[in-house]
């Protein structure tokens, strides 16, 4: 857990582009259907673009028709943070990355009941995503038995 660390505020506008520094650390939100995982479909798993935390699987992502990438549940709910949003006069669940507290997205109680009911609604902007066949490479390969459960 310790390897999972927030840089530096200057540090991350060097490191980030300028829509995933917005939506992380300003607490934006990028277009639907206009940002680039929204209808990915590689096998592998979705990091924290900021800090790395594993968040999503490849295996929990499913077209929910909404425009940005859909994940019934996290790799880890230790990796997730939760808290009311009440921004735009809405009431909402925001969720957030645990250690670099990036914003992440909202979630959602309209999700696949067959499969726990939950929509984690993501920005691409908050993730980086690492295929499969590089998990081992990138210090992810504890999270291969996600694919052969």
């Amino acid at each position: 857990m310790e390897k999972y660390k927030k840089p530096s505020k200057e540090e991350l506008k060097r490191k980030l582009s300028p829509i995933q520094y917005r939506v992380t650390q300003e607490d934006g939100t990028e277009r639907p259907f206009d940002n680039e995982y929204w209808d990915h479909e590689e096998e592998g798993i979705y990091v924290d673009i900021v800090s790395g935390e594993p968040l999503f699987s490849s295996r929990d992502k499913y077209d929910a028709g909404c425009g940005w990438p859909s994940f019934t549940k996290p790799i880890d709910k230790d990796f997730i943070k939760e808290k009311l949003d009440t921004s735009h006069g809405m009431i909402r669940t925001e969720v957030r990355s645990k250690f670099a507290d990036s914003h992440l997205g909202h979630v959602f109680p309209d999700g696949p009941k067959e499969r726990g009911g939950l929509r984690y609604c993501i920005n691409s902007a908050a993730l980086r995503f690492i295929k499969k066949e590089d998990m081992e490479k990138e210090g992810y390969g504890e999270y291969l038995k996600l694919f052969y459960e």
